[in-house]
């Protein structure tokens, strides 16, 4: 006959395998990473918020940045494992020594990217003279300056005004600035300026802003199962996302301090990168849809515009294997 305390004990580890049965392992450890306000990084926020990562196996601190800057500078200085920054901000971090690999492709901005101007400018040729807002250094310098270039002109010909995108966009809408460059959900804080619109988007550049989970070189490296976890929760967080549509919009909605209808409006300007989009990107060509050749073409304009002062190296910026690793 089986004693109480016998019994007691058969009870705790039948609960306990129980217990261990139904919940996830998180053998790749835990990891840090960072994002901010723009709309393909938002599906970070579904994630979490669905427990998508602890399903990978990863135990994530997911930090949401008020400013871009700040998580960029949390990257290089190895503060945060990985971060959400576009192709030139990054290039930007490694001129800069910083080592970082690019292991995935968010999305491309497709029009999100935006110059806006006062009433009275009608394209980017009229800047000249004026006062324009922009976070510097980042992505939004990056296309003002693509715009200026190809309309003749340089950053010479304006008064820049360096301000966080979210103080750039408050100070065009209260009259400070006649433009302002400026990234959604930001660009809607700006176009409630009566009269404004966009003069120049990332939809005439194609290609040129692609987006991207970003690590340090030391995680893709030494922990490649962190890396392999993240990429692998990225789409599923798509796959929930595409089934769950409403209330994926909603959850991306709150984060970013909009309402539904203003996100709804964002889906033509931010492109997801499907996986086979991915593949794509991350082999060699040479079309701006292939990222060794929009980095190329990047690094070298950086330079001509004084951006940065060296040509970053492109050695070990791509790491497609975990994307290619992906099982569909």
């Amino acid at each position: 006959m089986i004693s109480r305390r016998i019994s007691r004990f058969l009870v705790a580890l039948v609960l306990l395998c129980a217990t261990a049965c139904t919940s996830t392992p998180t053998s790749a450890g835990k990891v840090t990473l960072g994002f901010s306000a723009w709309p393909g990084w938002f599906p970070w926020q579904v994630a979490q918020e669905q427990d998508l990562f602890r399903r990978n196996g990863l135990d994530v601190e997911l930090k949401y940045f008020d400013s871009y800057t700040d998580s960029l500078n949390a990257l290089s200085s190895g503060a945060i494992d990985a971060n959400s920054q576009t192709l030139n901000d990054t290039l930007a971090s490694v001129s800069g020594g910083a080592q970082q690999t690019i292991i995935l492709v968010n999305d491309n901005s497709t029009g999100n990217d935006q110059v806006i101007a006062r009433e009275g400018i009608s394209g980017i040729a009229d800047l000249k003279g004026k006062k324009v807002a922009v976070e510097q250094g980042t992505v939004d310098h990056y296309l003002l300056l693509l715009a200026l270039t190809e309309a003749g002109l340089s950053q010479k010909d304006i008064e820049l005004v360096p301000l966080a995108t979210d103080a750039a966009a408050a100070a065009f809408v209260a009259g400070k600035v006649d433009a302002v460059g400026a990234f959604a959900p930001f660009t809607t804080t700006a176009l409630q300026r009566a009269g404004s619109r966009a003069i120049a988007t990332s939809a005439e550049f194609p290609g040129a802003i692609p987006d991207h989970l970003v690590v340090s070189r030391a995680l893709a490296k030494d922990r490649p199962e962190a890396a392999q976890a993240l990429v692998n929760t990225w789409f599923d967080t798509l796959d929930w996302i595409k089934e769950n549509n409403g209330q994926a919009i909603e959850i991306m909605a709150k984060r970013g301090g909009v309402s539904v209808g203003d996100y709804r409006s964002y889906d033509a300007g931010t492109t997801i990168f499907t996986l086979r989009q991915n593949i794509d990107a991350f082999t060699p060509g040479v079309t701006p849809t292939h990222l060794n050749h929009q980095a190329g073409l990047i690094a070298d304009f950086m330079v001509s515009t004084g951006l940065t002062p060296n040509r970053p190296s492109l050695d070990g910026l791509f790491d497609d294997r975990f994307v290619k690793a992906v099982q569909k």
